[in-house]
């Protein structure tokens, strides 16, 4: 069983250097989730500032229904089409696919981080705001300040789900050619025609980051809730 093992091990990551494709394709999908989860924070936070806006003022009504036409847009349809359509229609003479593939995760998950943020927002009592504009604060002043600290403490477990899930999604990256983690072992799995071994380290690489990631959040959740004492 060791010898069988053993011998596996050496044909799938040892000969012809096959677990490069596993540690190249892990810095890509590393640097894929990072890039996308900054522009899915960017696009999400400014979504959410002008959907709640309009929901407690009235105002900024074209931003709002351009707003929405988005979310109804990405959330109704599957990631893996986004890209596909990202990569050969919208950018098809961009050679760059690592930068294409940020672009569709991160515009992917700026419409659940804008729903997410929003939602916090909008959990927040209304006094806190007339109670900011009261002290002398402006309307930003007032959402940076105090509304967008206390939502971003009732949020954060979801925020953190939210990268989770993108890290999980970029799997799909192989349909665009890029080398990925997941096309790394499905390569070495089409040279050895064993799918156990490329598999199952590419699964168990995908568990450690998700763990490191929830641990990470938890304890950010959790020196937030200290700092409220």
């Amino acid at each position: 069983m060791i010898e069988k093992l053993h011998s596996g091990f050496v044909r799938n990551f040892i000969a012809d250097d096959r677990y490069l494709f596993i540690v190249n394709g892990f810095f890509t999908t590393l640097k894929i989730t990072f890039f996308a989860v900054l522009l899915g924070i960017v696009v999400g936070f400014l979504i959410a500032m002008i959907k709640a806006t309009h929901d407690m003022t009235g105002k900024l009504k074209l931003p709002n229904v351009i707003c929405n036409i988005y979310l109804t847009i990405i959330r109704g349809t599957p990631t893996m089409v986004q890209l596909l359509i990202l990569y050969f229609i919208v950018f098809a003479s961009v050679n760059n696919k690592t930068v294409v593939a940020i672009l569709a995760f991160g515009i992917n998950s700026g419409a659940y981080v804008a729903e997410i943020v929003r939602s916090g927002i909008m959990s927040i009592d209304k006094g806190q705001m007339e109670a900011g504009r009261s002290l002398g604060f402006t309307y930003i002043q007032t959402m940076i300040y105090i509304i967008l600290p206390q939502a971003l403490k009732n949020v954060l477990p979801a925020l953190g789900n939210e990268m989770i899930v993108l890290l999980k999604e970029t799997a799909i990256s192989g349909y665009i050619a890029i080398q990925d983690l997941t096309k790394g072992g499905d390569i070495i799995r089409s040279r050895t025609y064993d799918p156990y071994f490329p598999l199952l380290t590419v699964a168990a690489i995908y568990l450690v980051i998700v763990m490191i990631m929830s641990a990470g959040v938890n304890r950010l959740e959790r020196r937030l809730r200290n700092s409220d004492h």
